[in-house]
């Protein structure tokens, strides 16, 4: 009995814990709508990924410019090279193996590149270009390459040039006209003239004047083919007066390097006039040996050439004052001009230490001989050997033996004997020596033009 009262107790606590929710009537309009809705369409179930036992491989294949890298093609019609057309689907019977793939490469143009597919069981070649059509766009993004190899579980990568990538499309095998791409598509290499041309074109439409102005300076001065340009240029020639007795006297002068001569000259001294050689303002720079020989002083053969050492008695013989200060400025200025190319040569310059030349004279001697780098030119050695020679024959009265002065300029008496034949002297023997002398007229040798290679 107690426990009935019990029961229906805790019923009702539960009922009044866990009260039950009253149900909403649905309207008409709402049953209506629920009618012709569409049943929910179930969610698919996802497919199961295939498992791969281990890890795969992955090496990237840089390029290598001695190995040509790979060619990619895509047909745009559909086409499918492993797929055989006759019924079956071969892949792997007669599939890819029956399919013949081609590349041919321009002979004038090598950057162009023709890639040909052509299937054994039909009529239609598929061809693609990397210079005509797609090809032509400009190509802003980059392609790569992967193989996988099950066997091994290995993945190479191999990267793709942006004109290996090949539309290729169809063509009827044995038309030419398939094989002609429009004019337009195609971009055209111009020549250096037409890029030239067109280059002045723009120049003159756009460019500033100083640019005009140097284009058509440059255009005349390219202008060598154009006969109306040579024939203008022939009549302004023609019309310039030459004169060619100053012509033939300076040329001969630069050739021979030979101090001022007058050919037409009656006398020795007239021949190689000495106030054109020293200057009017020289002289009284000259005066250090005939100071000397005033004093009565020595000559040091340490400080003097050996020419004009061996020729000081002279000076002790000679009355005349004039005379004798005369003679020894010629030795003192024969003295600076050796002095002078020891100081720029290489073998000389021990023996030149401490001269001291007179800043007139080395300031003419720099006009003349116009060293470069402390050094002396080839042909302005010539011209200086020549002023000494000229000197050394007015010294020995234009009768001169050539050993001593051949040992001041450290040279060989044969070397130094074509020197003497450019001034025009000629080569005589008067009691077993071999004297220079200067004969009237002068007489140059023929001067020899080196033949162009």
């Amino acid at each position: 009995m107690n426990s009935e009262p019990e029961d229906t107790k805790s019923q009702l606590t539960q009922n009044q814990e866990t009260p039950t929710k009253k149900k909403k009537k649905k309207r008409p309009q709402q049953r209506k709508k629920e009618k012709h809705r569409a049943p929910p369409t179930p969610t698919p179930t996802p497919l199961p990924l295939p498992l791969v036992q281990g890890k795969a491989k992955v090496r990237v294949l840089h390029g290598n410019p001695q190995k040509a890298p790979p060619f990619v093609g895509y047909f745009s019609s559909g086409y499918d090279p492993l797929r055989d057309y006759s019924g079956n689907n071969s892949e792997g019977s007669d599939g890819i193996g029956s399919t013949r793939v081609r590349a041919y490469r321009s002979q004038k143009w090598p950057k162009r590149v023709q890639m040909v597919v052509s299937p054994s069981q039909s009529k239609v070649d598929f061809v693609g270009t990397n210079y005509s059509g797609e090809a032509t766009i400009g190509q802003r993004y980059k392609y790569a390459l992967g193989v996988f190899d099950k066997e091994s579980q290995s993945l190479k990568i191999v990267p793709v040039a942006c004109d290996r990538v090949f539309r290729l499309e169809p063509k009827v095998r044995g038309l030419d006209v398939a094989d002609e791409e429009p004019e337009s598509s195609v971009k055209e290499e111009i020549s250096a003239q037409q890029k030239a041309d067109k280059m002045k074109e723009l120049t003159i439409l756009f460019g500033t004047k100083k640019s005009i102005k140097e284009a058509k300076k440059k255009h005349s001065l390219n202008q060598e083919d154009n006969p109306k340009s040579q024939e203008e240029l022939g009549g302004r020639i023609k019309e310039v007066k030459i004169k060619k007795e100053a012509l033939e006297s300076t040329s001969a002068n630069i050739a021979r390097n030979v101090p001022p001569y007058d050919a037409s000259a009656t006398s020795p001294q007239e021949a190689y006039p000495l106030d054109k050689i020293i200057l009017q303002g020289e002289w009284g720079f000259l005066e250090d040996i005939f100071e000397r020989l005033q004093v009565g002083a020595e000559v040091p053969t340490n400080t003097y050439p050996t020419f004009v050492c061996n020729r000081i008695h002279k000076l002790q013989e000679i009355q005349d004052e004039a005379e004798k200060r005369t003679l020894s400025c010629i030795f003192s200025y024969i003295t600076h001009l050796i002095k002078y190319k020891d100081q720029h040569s290489m073998d000389g310059v021990s023996s030149a230490k401490g001269h001291r030349i007179p800043s007139i004279l080395s300031q003419k001697f720099s006009t003349i001989f116009s060293p470069i780098s402390k050094r002396l030119a080839a042909d302005k050695i010539d011209l200086l050997i020549s002023y000494v020679l000229v000197l050394a024959l007015y010294a020995d009265e234009f009768r001169t033996d050539p050993s001593d002065i051949a040992k001041d300029l450290r040279m060989s008496p044969i070397k130094l004997r074509v020197h003497y034949e450019h001034l025009g002297c000629k080569l005589s023997r008067k009691d077993n020596l071999l004297l220079f002398t200067l004969p009237l007229p002068l007489q140059f040798p023929a001067v020899r033009q080196k033949r162009r290679r």
